[in-house]
């Protein structure tokens, strides 16, 4: 897929699968299970739900896949900028600060938190959000992916998660109220926080693992740009990774449990080798297989992403589906009925999202 850059069309497939469940395709599980009375359904709907605390669901995994993808774009370009004069490197500094205060400014309009009206009342905002964590994860692997050689992106990367570790283990226990993250929440992060809770889910201290997963990325992206047109080296290398993260989250989460909220560094192990594993299907799938409908399927989600994640928060899709097809959903059995209000909200999303791909529409930060 071209568009002003090369680009490699599994990894946009591969974000708009990651969006397909921001967008409504979570609840379609729910009047498939009721439908069929198929088990398959039953264990679909309860993955897509966040672990309450220790633990790993399939949608623990949307988030930190979206960064991971983030990262790989990165690591495609194969940018460096070591050795280059600085005002060669200026424009690319402020075209990353840019990114990162838009990513921050648009997750402060999605919490709608302009706080308790207007005007608006600075403490009552909520400064952190997703959007900001990808922001500020993608910024911080840009910058170490652009000034590091590789050998020392991974002492960097391990670095990380190693001493955050400590930090967590040493300081306060892996409780909501106990933790080292609430602590530096409740001290240090302005606004409010997530349902006033003694943390945020994507407060300051989890922030820092988080561009490992960005990092990880960044590998990733390299080994393709490293074997473009080796398909079995590219899978060979991809699956490997991905296994052996897996095992070693599982085994690390004995000890340092897979949560989440506290983006622990088993998390991260467990999320990278997901995203690891996935990335190799989709690209057998995409580069390799060449699924032309699947591939542009997922693509007109994945090509708009942001405006996507936007849209679920700023846009009624279900009133709208209803609104369409609310007669037709009547006068079938209520589960049918269900299915059909959320495949239309999937739909109407899609055909916007088709009608700026099909006129190469792409809104980024």
């Amino acid at each position: 897929m071209t568009t002003k850059k090369q680009r490699l069309a599994s990894v946009d497939a591969l974000r708009g699968f990651d969006m397909f469940w921001i967008i409504g395709g979570e609840a379609l599980f729910l009047p498939l299970l009721a439908i069929t009375g198929w088990s398959l359904f039953a264990f679909g709907d309860a993955q897509m739900k966040h672990s309450q605390w220790h633990g790993f669901t399939f949608y623990d995994l949307i988030f930190p896949l979206f960064i991971f993808l983030s990262g790989v774009t990165l690591g495609l370009a194969g940018k460096s900028l070591r050795g280059l004069p600085l005002h060669e490197r200026r424009p690319l500094y402020r075209k990353a600060l840019k990114r990162l205060l838009v990513l921050v400014i648009l997750g402060v309009i999605y919490n709608h938190g302009w706080g308790t009206g207007i005007p608006a009342d600075p403490g009552e905002i909520r400064y952190a959000s997703v959007l900001a964590r990808i922001g500020f994860a993608w910024f911080f692997a840009a910058i170490i992916a652009w000034h590091c050689i590789p050998r020392t992106q991974y002492v960097v990367a391990a670095a990380i998660l190693l001493g955050y570790w400590l930090l967590q283990a040493t300081s306060g226990s892996m409780t909501p109220e106990g933790s080292i993250n609430a602590w530096i929440d409740q001290c240090c992060l302005p606004g409010i926080t997530y349902q006033n809770r003694a943390y945020d889910p994507e407060g300051l201290l989890s922030t820092i693992p988080a561009v490992v997963n960005a990092l990880a990325g960044v590998f990733a992206g390299r080994w393709l740009k490293k074997h473009a047109g080796n398909h079995r080296q590219i899978l060979k290398g991809l699956v490997i990774g991905g296994v052996a993260l897996l095992l070693a989250g599982y085994l690390w989460h004995w000890i340092y449990p897979v949560n989440k909220e506290l983006w622990t560094g088993s998390f991260v192990f467990i999320t990278v080798g997901c995203s690891l594993l996935l990335l190799a299907i989709f690209y057998l799938l995409v580069d390799v297989l060449r699924w032309h409908a699947f591939t542009v399927f997922f693509s007109v989600i994945g090509m708009n992403a942001i405006l996507v994640y936007l849209g679920t928060s700023l846009v009624n899709w279900g009133y709208t589906s209803e609104g369409l097809l609310g007669g037709i959903a009547r006068v079938l059995p209520e589960a049918w009925g269900t299915l059909v209000i959320a495949s239309g909200v999937i739909l109407l999303q899609w055909l916007v999202l088709r009608w700026l791909y099909k006129r190469a529409i792409f809104i980024s930060p």
